[in-house]
């Protein structure tokens, strides 16, 4: 099957696109795109891919559902579009990043930049209904996703992952912390970021380690 994404994740994936439950997946989204409303544009479904390619890869951050407001979801986890109002986690980030390395809040919302830094902005599940969260879960896009970190466990080591609330911490489960960093708190979310996303350091931490590796610091 082809699919409109980036060379070296295509090399990565490929077998991937073949799999049964895949093709299953792509029907049913195909069928969602036909008849009803969306998020985010099919243009953006594997945009976090195509802003990141599987090479430059430093850091990963794992979200769960693509926003499902008019307008927010563009394909990064975490991330809207220039002109859209910060969602509340992303404020939350926004604030830790201030917190930790007293960079002033960025007046849009846009982590393009982030992820042309080497940032891979990864939702578990790449499509959700509007105003209906969770509503392509258990679809086939774990199964994908999961494919897409195991990929990048097996293959690539140093790399920085913040794992924001336990569904990110056992998605990735099978990483290695001793050929990575592996960066563990509660989610940026409201409702628990006071329990120790605030405070955990998590943006220094992965400079610091990039710039031990000889890699290039994210300028978060």
């Amino acid at each position: 099957m082809a699919i409109k994404i980036e060379e070296s994740w295509s090399n990565v994936l490929s077998e991937e696109f073949e799999k049964p439950y895949f093709q299953e997946l792509i029907a049913f989204v195909k069928a969602e795109y036909a008849s009803q409303t969306v998020f985010p544009k099919g243009k953006d479904i594997f945009r976090a891919f195509d802003e990141c390619p599987f090479d430059e890869v430093k850091v990963v951050i794992l979200g769960q559902d693509p926003y499902h407001g008019p307008g927010q979801a563009n394909g990064l986890c975490f991330s809207v579009h220039e002109g859209i109002t910060f969602p509340p986690s992303l404020v939350n980030i926004f604030k830790e990043i201030k917190n930790d390395l007293g960079k002033d809040i960025p007046p849009h919302g846009s982590l393009d930049r982030w992820a042309k830094q080497g940032v891979l902005l990864l939702n578990a599940t790449l499509t959700v209904r509007a105003h209906q969260a969770g509503s392509h879960q258990k679809k086939g896009w774990e199964t994908f996703t999961d494919a897409v970190v195991q990929a990048l466990a097996s293959q690539k080591k140093n790399l920085v992952y913040m794992l924001w609330g336990s569904y990110a911490q056992k998605k990735a489960a099978i990483v290695d912390p001793k050929e990575n960093l592996v960066l563990k708190s509660p989610h940026p979310s409201p409702l628990s970021a006071h329990r120790g996303f605030f405070g955990n350091g998590h943006f220094s931490k992965a400079n610091q380690y990039l710039a031990e590796k000889g890699v290039g610091e994210i300028v978060w």
